[in-house]
């Protein structure tokens, strides 16, 4: 009689309960729409940036305007519409692209200004203000005057000397210009009451600067030497009684001045 065989051992098939396959289907799905939400919210700041850096940048909202430039300080020299003209050739460039330090170096290029200060006016303007170089002395040449600022660069042209301003009356060349430097730095001591009353200023050297003064009276400075101490003698000898009247102050010696 045949003999059954042994049952083998049992084979569990394993399964997986469908609520919690459900489950992790939920969580993949739910990975993945927070994965594109944080997509979408990337994609949205960057157009959100790149919408303010164009506007910002160069949008025409912020183009400079040439009718919304202030030009301040032309002084007596500064051609009218010389430095608007200039700032003109950057009117329709945004502000925030606006080279100031080139825009600054083209200014000073524009006969009779010594400094400029340039500041942004939101959202279109441009304010510009001037430092001019005023003239502080005439020089003859040819028919009409050369005019000079206090360090000696021409300033203008004059057909006659400006009320007000002294003639230098020796030539400017070459061999004078050390002659010139200490009757600027006359010019550029004496107070204004003083300098108002200079008439002509002679030389034949650096160390022989004299003034004439508009009511006849000559002083003899000397050398551009001590020229604080000269300028506070000169202004006590006016005004002593004892010299009233006199016609020839001499302070190349300050400490040593002499009247007659």
């Amino acid at each position: 009689m045949p003999v059954a065989p042994l049952p083998g051992p049992s084979v569990r098939v394993p399964t997986v309960s469908t609520g919690f396959a459900a489950r992790l289907a939920e969580k993949a799905a739910a990975r993945r729409h927070l994965l594109l939400r944080r997509a979408l919210w990337v994609v949205a700041g960057l157009v959100v940036v790149g919408a303010g850096v164009w506007g910002v940048f160069f949008s025409p909202a912020f183009a400079l305007d040439e009718d919304q430039v202030v030009v301040e300080g032309l002084g007596t020299v500064i051609a009218p519409g010389a430095v608007e003209e200039v700032v003109a050739v950057q009117a329709g460039t945004p502000l925030t692209r606006l080279d100031t330090v080139r825009l600054r170096a083209r200014i000073l290029e524009v006969p009779g200004v010594r400094d400029a200060t340039i500041e942004r006016d939101w959202p279109r303007g441009l304010s510009v203000r001037l430092v001019s170089r005023e003239p502080v002395a005439a020089v003859p040449e040819g028919k009409g005057y050369v005019l000079l600022d206090d360090e000696g660069v021409q300033v203008g042209l004059s057909t006659k000397v400006p009320d007000g301003l002294p003639e230098i009356t020796f030539p400017l060349d070459q061999d004078s210009r050390r002659t010139l430097a200490s009757a600027l730095i006359l010019l550029n001591a004496l107070p204004p009451k003083i300098a108002q009353d200079v008439r002509t200023i002679s030389a034949t050297s650096p160390d022989d600067v004299q003034m004439e003064m508009r009511g006849g009276a000559t002083v003899v400075w000397g050398s551009s030497a001590e020229a604080a101490l000269k300028v506070r003698v000169l202004e006590v000898l006016r005004k002593a009684k004892a010299s009233k009247g006199s016609k020839v102050f001499d302070v190349s010696a300050p400490n040593a001045p002499i009247t007659r």
